[in-house]
């Protein structure tokens, strides 16, 4: 079996700046964004998990304007899909059209690429549109290339796709198959900010205020940060761990709780424990560590498995909801390595927009 080297003392160095400039890049997403440090944590995750994120959230939330201040202070392309139902698959991948060749002006087939074609793609709302044209994102997605007129395209690395959701309307959407579902690798829910941070917006959008961004990281750094997430080492226990908690999301395993077999229709399968621990590896890699812990894992378990758990009629009608389903199959682990109090998200200043304005 082929291994990742281990790492060295330049690797941990690395691991070391990187965490700094991580650190820097969600103060200055900070000076932008309010709140949201959980979701600004996930993103990131995301990213140097090279996978993909399914963002679930209410309009006027800023999934638009986070998205693009991330790709702004990663040097990175970022382009925006409004996904609507007439929207075909030609106008996320490109199109292959007939034109003249500009040295000998001879006709000839070109492909027009679409912008599909960037590091950093939106797709709003992405359950507005028909199923074809979902489907048109997943070669993508999964291959890391398209496909047109039987030639293939690669796509330039790296390349996210963060798709939003409105969970409110649903008539006239088209929801995703658990199969698309799981394709991304964190299901991100964006709630309503608490009273200070509801001030701190009003303060910012109805003033003058401007943010002034500045580059962090390029895109070739960016993609040595992919790499060295890769090489985090994660302890056996771990393993067996972020394995054992997935298996017990699955009402036909032997080692099911009572309570997964009565709520639940569909547990996670292997791309589960996948994303938990390659989301458990990214998170170590932004707070500058070269080894993954609990915390590590119980931080990134419920935006790994949030789509892939399914509740069947008995968990719906009894007003359950998957996360609570995941928080028991936490308590349920023996060791008693989670705790119901442990924290899932920093805990901010009130009335930090004095920070901002002034400096205090």
């Amino acid at each position: 079996m082929k291994t990742l080297p281990a790492l060295g003392t330049e690797d941990r160095r690395r691991i070391r700046e990187f965490g700094e400039h991580f650190r820097e890049l969600r103060d200055q997403v900070g000076r932008r964004i309010v709140g949201q440090d959980t979701v600004i944590e996930e993103l990131l995750i995301v990213m140097l998990s090279e996978g993909h994120a399914l963002i679930v959230g209410v309009p006027g939330l800023a999934k638009t304007l986070l998205v693009s201040t991330i790709a702004e202070l990663l040097s990175l392309k970022f382009k925006r899909i409004q996904f609507t139902p007439d929207l075909m698959p030609s106008d996320i991948t490109g199109a292959t059209i007939i034109g003249a060749d500009s040295l000998d002006g001879d006709r000839r087939l070109r492909f027009l690429r679409g912008p599909v074609f960037a590091n950093i793609l939106l797709a709003d709302e992405i359950n507005r549109t028909p199923p074809k044209t979902q489907a048109a994102l997943m070669e993508a997605m999964e291959e890391g290339q398209v496909t047109a007129a039987g030639q293939r395209h690669k796509l330039e690395r790296p390349f996210f796709v963060l798709a939003t959701q409105n969970p409110i309307e649903q008539e006239g959407t088209y929801p995703l198959p658990v199969s698309q579902l799981d394709r991304f690798l964190f299901n991100i829910d964006i709630d309503y900010p608490d009273f200070d941070e509801e001030f701190e917006v009003l303060q910012l959008t109805t003033s003058t205020y401007i943010t002034a961004l500045k580059c962090l990281i390029e895109r070739e750094g960016i993609i040595e940060a992919l790499d060295l997430a890769r090489r985090i080492d994660v302890p056996g226990t771990l393993l067996d761990y972020a394995t054992q908690i997935v298996r017990r999301t699955r009402p036909g395993e032997a080692e099911a709780p009572d309570f997964v077999r009565e709520w639940v229709s569909w547990g996670g399968g292997p791309r589960a424990v996948q994303a938990i621990l390659m989301g458990a590896k990214s998170r170590a890699l932004l707070n500058a560590r070269d080894e993954v812990t609990d915390e590590d894992i119980h931080r990134v378990v419920f935006p790994a498995l949030r789509h892939r758990v399914l509740l069947n009629y008995h968990g719906e009608a009894e007003g359950k909801k998957t996360d609570d389903v995941i928080e028991e199959v936490l308590l349920s682990m023996p060791g008693g390595r989670y705790r119901k109090d442990e924290p899932t998200q920093d805990v901010r200043t009130p009335w930090s927009f004095l920070k901002r304005w002034f400096g205090v």
